[in-house]
This record gives C-alpha cells, structure tokens and sequence, in this order.
C-alpha cells in the first residue's frame, strides 16, 4: 500500500460520483493519458481501478499550480450503485491499481445492523457482553427485562478485576449459561491481549458500570482530585472500554454510572466516539424512586444504538407510585438479638462532629419508613453515616442491615447474594444498581430491537477523515 485516503461519493447529474485528482493518484502510476479498468465486485462492495493499455478509460488532466496533474472521474450509477447508501468511500492506492471500498465505520454499522436482523428473523437469542460485571446485577436486570419484553439473551462473557465476584455470579446468576466466558483480568489488559480479543464472541449487547469512585462526590473529597480521570486507578477506564466496544462491534452499548459522570472528561470522550463508531447516544438519569425502590439512588443511564435502529427514553415504562414501607423488606429479629448494639463509638463521633457545626447526622430508620439512605460500597465498615435499623423498643440500640436486605431495598432479588459473606455482598450490592429501573431499560431495548432498522441512514464521519 503506497496511499490510504478517506473519499465522499457525491451526486452529480443524479449519478453517483468518484473524484480524485493530484500526486497521490500518480503515486500508483496513474498518470495523465494513462488507460485503465473500471471493475465493480458487488458482493465485496469494492471498485477496482487497474492499468491496462487497453484500458476503456482514461487519466484526465488539469492545471493546478503551473503543473499538469491526473484527475479520475467516475460518474456513472452502473459502476458505483456498489455503494449505494454509503456516504464515504476508503481510497487504497498501490502500484497500478487502486481500490475503492465503503469506509470501515459504516461497514461495521451494517455488519452488526445485518447481524441483528438475522437473529429477530430467526428467533436466535441476542447475546450479552458484560464489563466491570460484578456480581451481575445490572446483567440480572437487562436480561429479565428483556425476556418480559419478549426477547431471549444469553451472556456471551463476563469480565471483571474481581474473579470472586464473578464466581458468585457464575453460581448464582440465571444469565449465565455454559458458553458464557469467564474474564477475571483487568479491563486494560483484556483490551491489549489480542489473542483474547480473537476469542471473544462480537455482542448485539456490551453493558458495564464503569467504576464511579473517581466521579462520585465523595470519592473525589476523599483523594482530593479536581477529576474522575484523576484517579490513579480508575480514571483512563473509559480507553480500554472504547477499545473493547471497537472489539465486540455491540448494536447497542448501555452504561451506567453516578450522575457527576455525566459532566467527565471521559463521557464527553465516550460520546463523540460513540458517534464516530456510527452510534447514536442517549442518556437520561434514572430515580430509583420513580421505580418504587426504597433506596433512591440516582443513576446515569446512556444507551448508545447503532444509527438506523430507533430509541427514545421517553419511551421508558414507569410503574404507578405506590406506598411502601422499609418494614416490607426488613428480616425480623428477637429483641434480644446480639445483631443490636449500642453503636457508642459512632454516637461519640456524631456529638464530636455535631459541636463542630458540621451538620454531621446518623442514619437511622424503622420499619415505618418510606426509604432508606444510599447502601454503599462500604457499608461493612459500618460508618457513621450509613443506614441503621432502629430497636423496635429500645431507642438506645440499632443494627446493620443483612446483606439480603441490602439486596431488597434496592430490589434486587435475594439469590444474588446468597452464600457470599457479609462484607463482600455488601460491596457487591453498594457499588451496583437499583434493580427495577434498568429491568425497565431492558423492556425498552426489547421493544428497541424489534423495530424496523434503517440501513440507509447517512453516516457521520469525522471532519479529519472526510478531508483526508
């Protein structure tokens, strides 16, 4: 290869058209006067250009600059109908021949577009690809809510840090199959390892809840970083999250994250690529609260499809609000339980704060509560701030609350974490998702997926190769 250029095929006199002119083009021998061969191959979507003396067509010339230079015109809809509905057109010049071929972003657009269609034909389940899995809530969630939605899915592969956590997934989550690969490595060594790559299956689903402690407010007071990308350990996550949608070639990306992502360097990053690759971004911030959850924990939501394919969160199903109480989901135990405690060290603690003015406050609920505070990550250290479950009679005592009811006040279903021991099923339910809002997202994709594509959908590409 001497040459690799980015063209547009233009209109001219209703006619598709193919220019080129000046040194490039001589590079491969195309010299005014020159004659050459015009070969159309459908099936490959290419034109090939070859020099021949008997050629039936030939190098023209024009004055630019005092000096004579080639031009190549090619007008006509019998030659160039090949890339009908393509906007952009890749330039590859060798010696004595150039090839013409539809631009890659576009041919994978079509490619995951065509391979879609073929499994909605045919009733094939759509397959999920999952990063920074977890414990596989969000996984969970988008699987049953697009078997409600009457889709079919199966998880091509899991990929985590953690393996612990995705052996409690293997074990206890139903999107699991037995062809689901197992990805126990760091996010940016699986997207380098070009032989793993090779053997991961391409998605018509890649979902992930990037790691939000670089984002999240209290992440970034905790290190003192101006932003998420700041975070020496998570905060160039989104390269080898890009690098692995390229990878997969997913329909549809789905990520979700805390609010303050929305404003980062890396989901601008995320976005403008997205478009690039030949997506079409939308995000909207889902309440668990809109979702009868008792844990109101917000969440970005950004659901990327592929240009053709019709979304719209307006669509979202919300269910009618109801009353609840946090005594729904609350285990009962006797009263004289050795889970009650005094919790004086942390009583001391808020009376230091408090005679600060900090306006440091415990959380503590019962069973007529209609919430309960954010669960988080951290939640086995048992901290000042998260939640406590107050004595049914002794206003002096108060627990923490069981992993199972972590699980129920953010709806995700108890199985989950069966088995697992206290801190890490709280750490794997404090850095996941209200379990309702995204098993709506997944009845939305569902409905998604079953509408009509459009193949011809102009595709953007950006300003530096257009011009190239």
């Amino acid at each position: 290869m001497l040459t690799y250029l980015y063209r547009k095929i233009t209109q001219h006199r209703g006619s598709p058209r193919f220019w080129l002119e000046g040194k490039q083009a001589s590079r491969g021998g195309f010299e005014p006067g020159v004659r050459y061969t015009v070969t159309a191959n459908p099936d490959k979507k290419m034109v090939i250009l070859s020099v021949m003396d008997a050629g039936q067509r030939m190098v023209s010339s024009k004055e630019k600059g005092g000096n004579r230079i080639p031009v190549i015109d090619i007008n006509s809809r019998e030659v160039l109908q090949v890339f009908d509905g393509f906007e952009t057109v890749r330039v590859i010049i060798r010696h004595q021949r150039i090839f013409i071929l539809p631009g890659v972003v576009e041919i994978k657009r079509r490619d995951r577009l065509e391979r879609l269609t073929k499994k909605m034909e045919t009733g094939e389940s759509i397959s999920v690809g999952s990063i920074s899995h977890g414990i596989g809530v969000l996984s969970h969630a988008l699987h049953t809510g697009l078997k409600e939605g009457g889709i079919n899915s199966t998880m091509a592969f899991a990929n985590d840090i953690r393996e612990e956590l995705l052996d409690q997934s293997f074990t206890a989550n139903n999107a699991w199959d037995g062809n689901t690969q197992l990805l126990s490595a760091p996010m940016q060594e699986l997207a380098l390892d070009g032989w793993a790559i090779a053997q991961m299956p391409q998605v018509d689903i890649l979902e992930g809840g990037l790691p939000c402690s670089g984002a999240s407010v209290a992440g970034r007071a905790k290190r003192g970083t101006e932003c998420a990308e700041a975070h020496s350990e998570v905060g160039a996550l989104i390269v080898p999250f890009i690098q692995l949608i390229q990878a997969t070639n997913a329909c549809v990306v789905l990520l979700e994250n805390v609010p303050p992502y929305q404003s980062s360097a890396s989901m601008w990053i995320l976005r403008n690529s997205l478009r690039d690759l030949g997506y079409d971004v939308h995000e909207t911030i889902l309440d668990a609260a809109d979702h009868n959850e008792l844990e109101h924990r917000k969440r970005l939501c950004m659901v990327a499809v592929t240009r053709g394919m019709a979304f719209d969160f307006a669509e979202l199903e919300k269910p009618i609000l109801a009353e609840r109480k946090l005594g729904e989901v609350l285990d009962q135990f006797p009263e004289d339980d050795a889970c009650w405690s005094s919790f004086d060290y942390l009583k001391r603690h808020q009376e230091k704060h408090a005679a600060l003015g900090n306006g440091f406050q415990m959380q503590i609920f019962n069973g007529e509560s209609d919430h309960v505070g954010t669960i988080t990550k951290g939640y086995a250290k048992i901290r000042s701030t998260d939640p406590k479950i107050a004595h049914p009679s002794n206003p002096e005592l108060m627990r923490q609350l069981t992993p199972a009811e972590h699980a129920r006040c953010k709806g995700i279903p108890d199985e989950l974490v069966t088995g697992m021991g206290k801190t890490i099923a709280h750490e794997g339910l404090g850095q996941s998702i209200c379990y309702a809002p995204f098993k709506a997202v997944g009845r939305l994709l569902a409905r998604t997926l079953q509408k009509p594509i459009d193949y011809c959908t102009k595709t953007i590409v950006p300003d530096l190769l257009a011009a190239a």
